[in-house]
């Protein structure tokens, strides 16, 4: 069948027609996902990630929320880059800065030997002022680099009481990092000792204010141990360290482990120091306590690489000889040993017929010595140098001279005597074949220190017998102002020179100075104390103004106590205008007594609010004062 003519032109027209058709939804879908990827990438290249992009033929639209509105001009430029400005609808919206919240303050400060770093956000000027005068103080003829910045925002809760804490810990800290949130302290720092990081640690635990936790990361350099020594001891009352050193934490735990596996009992100490002989030296230890214990009863001495084991007279000699024989064969190269197996005791060598020097330190630091020395010249050495170490007026000497002592005495008891100086109170013994110390410390290193000491002075093969006991120093509580004694002083000051102000100014006079002083120390013993510091003014002027005025003179007082570095955030400033003379207002002697300034305490009312206690008429008798209104209220006036 043929088609007429009209028909074939109308199908040709019909289907390009439809070919242009599809060719430009085709160009314009090109178009549009060509746009949409080039401004994409142009946002996210510009860290505009928060933008969404929609295209619709040749228009793009922005949408989403943008940060501030510095962001969405930005954006909106930043699309303008890839395609005509002209294209592009702005349907961003930017988010509401009511709705981001108070900024968080923080204060960082390093100190160092070059001086002071500061930076942070802190609440106001005047805290800002406030820390930087006090660091100042503190950093000497160092600098203090400030780069701090204030906020306006009300302080949170907490902050003046992290904040003074802070510069508290910094002050005993010369090499330290404080951070300071409202809830949070940190402090890194540096001691010169474990005994300084030990003491300070625990005075900042105890200073915590309550609700800031406190993160403390305190280092102290190791010690340098000379010589480097252990003393590991088994006899009749067990096993035990007189002293225990190590080069590192893993070394001192399998030196511990070894003890006790040879029968320690309880927590052993032992010194993580430097000046280790050899690195083996945890290897040559623990075979040598492995040894101790086969023995059953001995010593064994490490000082430096000499080894020294003294069996018991108890000990049989092969086992003895086998003991010996293997560790001298197993010990790392660079160790000696030197070992002996005590003879039996004979008669002469009781107690009763060996000669003797003693030594007694008292409770109160005298000394008294006794016994033997071998000639004058010993005894003036040895008298000497324990009036130059305990005091020449704590020293009681009665000994008496013996030509017959071993060779060597006279070392012995000089070295006895250092011993004897590391003890709160006790009492050394010489005798010619052991040295033997007893007492109490209040040092925790004590007993090491005298190990190492008579081994270095005497021989690691010397006999010793050392009982110490290690007794803390208790500090006694320094007794705390009650909260009613505070108010009680600062009244008391207040009578004897109140706080004046400039006529109808809340600034301060200068001549209540030193009454403020007065104050701020007195608050210092009672910060935790909920005070209400209260401006009264006379009948003066109108009762608006008044109550305006007596707020402002209150806060300004407090402002000056903060200043003093006075933790203020148990204070709270209120005025009560004219309400609550004390005095007459038709005399200019009653008025100047009715502009003052008092402290109160705080306390819960029967309702629950918190009001300040008043004492009238009698100290026996509380009475709360009812607050004022808001400014503008009607407030009754008073004449009591």
């Amino acid at each position: 069948m043929k088609l007429p003519p009209n028909a074939i032109g109308a199908g040709a027209f019909a289907v390009a027609a439809l070919l242009s058709i599809l060719a430009a939804v085709w160009a314009a879908h090109a178009i549009e996902s060509r746009s949409a990827r080039a401004v994409r990438a142009a946002l996210d290249q510009g860290g505009y990630d928060w933008a969404e992009v929609s295209v619709d033929g040749l228009q793009v639209t922005l949408t989403g929320m943008a940060p501030s509105e510095a962001l969405r001009f930005r954006a909106l430029t930043a699309a303008g880059t890839v395609v005509d400005g002209r294209r592009v609808l702005d349907a961003m919206d930017v988010v509401d800065p009511s709705a981001l919240g108070l900024p968080e303050f923080t204060l960082e400060i390093l100190r160092n030997g070059d001086g002071i770093s500061l930076i942070g956000l802190v609440p106001s000027e005047d805290a800002h002022s406030a820390v930087v005068e006090r660091l100042a103080d503190l950093a000497g003829e160092g600098q203090v680099t400030d780069m701090l910045e204030t906020s306006e925002h009300p302080e949170p809760e907490g902050w003046p009481a992290a904040v003074e804490f802070g510069l508290k810990a910094m002050e005993s800290l010369p090499r330290s990092k404080i951070s300071v949130t409202a809830s949070r302290v940190a402090v890194m720092a540096i001691t010169n000792s474990a005994a300084e990081k030990a003491r300070i640690e625990t005075q900042l635990q105890r200073g915590k204010p309550e609700g800031v936790q406190l993160a403390l990361d305190i280092s102290a350099p190791r010690p340098v141990i000379a010589p480097f020594t252990l003393r590991f001891v088994m006899d009749d009352a067990g096993a035990r360290f007189d002293a225990c050193s190590a080069n590192n934490e893993r070394a001192r735990d399998r030196i511990v482990a070894a003890a006790t596996k040879a029968g320690l009992a309880g927590k052993a100490t032992c010194t993580i120091g430097l000046g280790v002989p050899s690195p083996e030296w945890e290897r040559a230890v623990s075979m040598g306590i492995a040894a101790v214990a086969e023995l059953g009863k001995a010593v064994i001495t490490y000082s430096d690489a000499d080894v020294a084991l003294v069996a018991d007279a108890t000990v049989p000699q092969d086992l003895f000889d086998k003991v010996v024989g293997e560790l001298e064969s197993n010990l790392p190269e660079v160790f000696s040993l030197h070992a002996v197996l005590t003879p039996p005791e004979t008669d002469q060598d009781k107690p009763e017929g060996v000669a003797e020097f003693a030594a007694v330190l008292k409770e109160d630091g005298g000394v008294e010595l006794r016994g033997r020395v071998p000639d004058p010249l010993a005894r003036e050495a040895v008298e000497s140098y324990a009036r130059s170490r305990f005091g020449a007026a704590a020293v009681y000497a009665a000994t008496r001279l013996d030509e017959d002592l071993p060779k060597g005495w006279s070392i012995r008891v000089l070295a006895a005597l250092e011993a004897l100086g590391h003890l709160k109170s006790g009492q050394v013994r010489v005798r010619a074949d052991r040295v033997i110390i007893s007492g109490t410390t209040d040092q925790p290193d004590a007993r090491d220190d005298v190990a190492r000491l008579l081994s270095d002075k005497l021989g690691e093969a010397q006999k010793l017998q050392i009982d110490i006991s290690y007794v803390p120093v208790v500090e006694a509580e320094v007794p705390v102002a009650s909260p009613e004694d505070c108010v009680a002083d600062i009244t008391a000051a207040l009578a004897e020179h109140k706080i004046d102000f400039e006529p109808g100014s809340a600034r301060i006079a200068p001549s209540a100075n030193p009454t403020l002083d007065a104050i701020a120390g007195y608050l210092k013993d009672c910060a935790d104390a909920p005070i209400e510091v209260a401006g009264h003014t006379d009948s003066q002027g109108s009762d608006e103004m008044n109550l305006n005025l007596s707020k402002a003179r209150a806060q300004s007082v407090v402002q000056a106590l903060m200043v003093r570095r006075v933790l203020t955030g148990n204070l709270t400033a209120v005025g009560y205008g004219e309400t609550i003379p004390i005095a007459s207002n038709d005399t200019e002697e009653g008025r100047e007594q009715n502009r003052r300034i008092e402290f109160r305490l705080l306390t819960v009312a029967e309702d629950g609010t918190v009001v300040p206690m008043a004492l009238v008429p009698g100290p026996d008798t509380p009475r709360p004062l009812k607050r004022p209104e808001a400014p503008g209220a009607e407030t009754p006036k008073t004449s009591d």
